[in-house]
C-alpha cells in the first residue's frame, strides 16, 4: 500500500480510504452489514495496509462507529490508524441534536469519541454546510475541539466552493485550525466539482477524498435490471436521488468506460477507480466494500496507467448536471 500526505498536512493516509457506511446495523438500513459480517471486510482492509477509515456519526445512528472501532481494536494499535468521522445530520428528534451549532459540535465530538473508544479523532469533518448556524460559530467551536486535543485535523464534505473558501478565509483571519481535506461527490458520471471545488483544493493545498467513485456501482457495469434486483438498489434513497438511470448521456459514459476496460483487459470498476485516483489533487478515493472480492478492483486500480487517449475517451460524453450531493 502506498501512503500519501493528506493535502499539505503531515498526515499520512493510505491511497484508498475504506468507507464505513455499510457497517453497523441492518435495523438502520437493510443493506448494512451487522458486526459479524463486518469483521472479515474490516480485517481484510487492515491486511491490505489500509489505515484510513471514513465514518459519520449518523451511519446506523452511531452503530457504525461502534462496530468499526470494536473490530479494529484488537487488530491495529491506535497510533497506526487514521479514524475519520463526520457531524451535521440529525442523531435524534431533538432540535439541537443536529447541525453545526457550538452546542452540537461539542456534544457530537464527545459522542463520537465515546463510540469510537478513543480520546482523539484524526480527521473530524463537516458532513454538510449548515445554513441555520453562523459559519463563525461553527469554525470557532471546531478550533476549540482541536485545541482541546479531541481532534487532530479538520475536514469538510460536499458544499459549494464559495462556502468552503469563505470558511478557509475566516479560519486564516482568526488563526483558527484550518481544513486540510474536502470530501466531494466525484466520479465519471458526476464531474461538476471540476468547475470550482477541485481547482480550489489544489490551489489551497487541501486534500481531496471523493465519495461514490463508482457512482453506486453504475461505473462497475452493473446493469439496470441487475441493480433493480439488489437489496440496496431497492432501499437506497440517496442513490436514486443522485443518479438518473434513464439518462442517455450517462449510458454513453458507461459505454466508454467499458471500451477502455476491454482494451486494458480489466474490469470496468478498476478503470473507473483508476480514473478518480489519478485525477490531479486526489488524495484517496473512498471505497465502499460489502464483499471481499471488491477489494481486488480497488487495489488493482492503483497500478493502472491510463493513457491520455483513455481519459479523453471516457470524459468526452459527459454533459453538465445539476448539483447533486450537497444536501
Amino acid at each position: 500500500m502506498e501512503y500519501v500526505n493528506l493535502g499539505r498536512s503531515g498526515l499520512k493516509i493510505s491511497r484508498i480510504a475504506l468507507g464505513c457506511m455499510s457497517f453497523g446495523s441492518s435495523k438502520w438500513a437493510p443493506w448494512v452489514l451487522d458486526e459479524e459480517a463486518s469483521v472479515p471486510i474490516i480485517a481484510k482492509a487492515v491486511e491490505h495496509g489500509i489505515n484510513f477509515f471514513d465514518m459519520a456519526d449518523m451511519y446506523s445512528n452511531g452503530a457504525s462507529e461502534e462496530v468499526v472501532a470494536k473490530v479494529l481494536k484488537p487488530l491495529v494499535p491506535r497510533h497506526k490508524l487514521v479514524l475519520a468521522t463526520k457531524l451535521y445530520n440529525p442523531m435524534s428528534s431533538d432540535p439541537n441534536d443536529r447541525g453545526l451549532s457550538r452546542k452540537h459540535v461539542f456534544e457530537a465530538v464527545d459522542g463520537s469519541l465515546k463510540r469510537l473508544g478513543t480520546d482523539y479523532i484524526d480527521l473530524y469533518q463537516l458532513h454538510r454546510f449548515d445554513y441555520g448556524t453562523p459559519l463563525e460559530e461553527t469554525l470557532d467551536a471546531l478550533d476549540d475541539v482541536v485545541r482541546a486535543g479531541k481532534v487532530r485535523y479538520l475536514g469538510a464534505s460536499s458544499m459549494h466552493a464559495w462556502q468552503f473558501m469563505k470558511a478557509i478565509g475566516l479560519q486564516r483571519q482568526h488563526g483558527w485550525a484550518q481544513f486540510v481535506s474536502m470530501q466531494p461527490h466525484f466520479n465519471l458520471i458526476y464531474r461538476e466539482e471540476e468547475r470550482e471545488m477541485l481547482p480550489l483544493c489544489r490551489s489551497e493545498g487541501v486534500g481531496v477524498i471523493p465519495w461514490s467513485p463508482l457512482a453506486r456501482g453504475l461505473l462497475a457495469g452493473r446493469r439496470k435490471e441487475d441493480e433493480a434486483a439488489t437489496l440496496r438498489a431497492k432501499t437506497d434513497g440517496t442513490a436514486n436521488a443522485l443518479y438518473d438511470r434513464t439518462r442517455v448521456q450517462d449510458d454513453a459514459v458507461i459505454d466508454a468506460v467499458r471500451k477502455v476496460a476491454e482494451r486494458h483487459g480489466r474490469p470496468m470498476a478498476q478503470i473507473a477507480y483508476a480514473w478518480v485516483a489519478s485525477r490531479p489533487g486526489i488524495s484517496a478515493p473512498i471505497v465502499g466494500i460489502s464483499k471481499l472480492h471488491q477489494f481486488d478492483d480497488a487495489l488493482a486500480a492503483l497500478d493502472i496507467k491510463l493513457t491520455d487517449a483513455d481519459v479523453a475517451e471516457m470524459e468526452a460524453p459527459y454533459n453538465a448536471k445539476n448539483v447533486a450531493g450537497h444536501v
